[in-house]
């Protein structure tokens, strides 16, 4: 059974947000940190290219496994697996401390995402359990509050920073992998 989504420039644009030489970018790195995984046991089922588009789509849409099986031609099982597979290397790489560091003006907000798992969230003002993301950007200069919170208005694009359904450490990589995403939109 053929899927309606590949790694094709129509499909990337429109569901990723991000431009193909972006998506290009963010490929190479997942290839670069062992996305096609050790060469032992079953081939995966779609190339590499559409197993990243599919998490992409997961972290943009936020739709359900069952939701993105057909989309893709594969079974549940399968989009589950690619996406426990691929979240953690779709996430931001340690990161080097600029120089100047020290000199720099550095403005931290955070935000409260809305979490299915109670282990890592607390009940909040709105009544839902929610867990605190702390928000860093570099200031470049300007002292406006607002930048930080335009960051984290377009880290918000992707729906899974709305309601996020993943258990335990899945919270921590997906808006690790929503700020790889948003980082290579903003450079390439």
């Amino acid at each position: 059974m053929r899927g309606v989504l590949r790694a094709e420039p129509l499909w990337v644009a429109t569901f990723t947000g991000l431009r193909v030489k972006q998506f290009e970018g963010l490929l190479k790195v997942v290839r670069e940190r062992g996305g096609d995984g050790p060469r032992i046991g079953r081939p995966w089922c779609l190339p590499l290219q559409d197993r990243v588009l599919m998490v992409a789509v997961y972290y943009r849409t936020n739709l359900t496994m069952r939701q993105l099986a057909p989309l893709f031609g594969v079974s549940p099982a399968t989009v589950c697996g690619v996406i426990q597979r691929l979240r953690p290397l779709l996430g931001l790489g340690p990161v080097s401390r600029p120089v100047d560091a020290a000199e720099r003006l550095w403005i931290v907000d955070g935000t409260l995402v809305p979490v299915r798992d109670r282990k890592v969230g607390a009940s909040s003002r709105n009544y839902r359990f929610s867990a605190n993301v702390q928000v860093i950007i570099d200031a470049e200069r300007r002292r406006v509050r607002a930048r930080v919170e335009h960051a984290i208005g377009r880290l918000k694009h992707y729906k899974i920073l709305r309601d996020c359904r993943q258990r335990g450490d899945g919270l921590h990589h997906a808006v690790q992998a929503v700020a790889q995403m948003h980082n290579h939109a903003l450079t390439a």
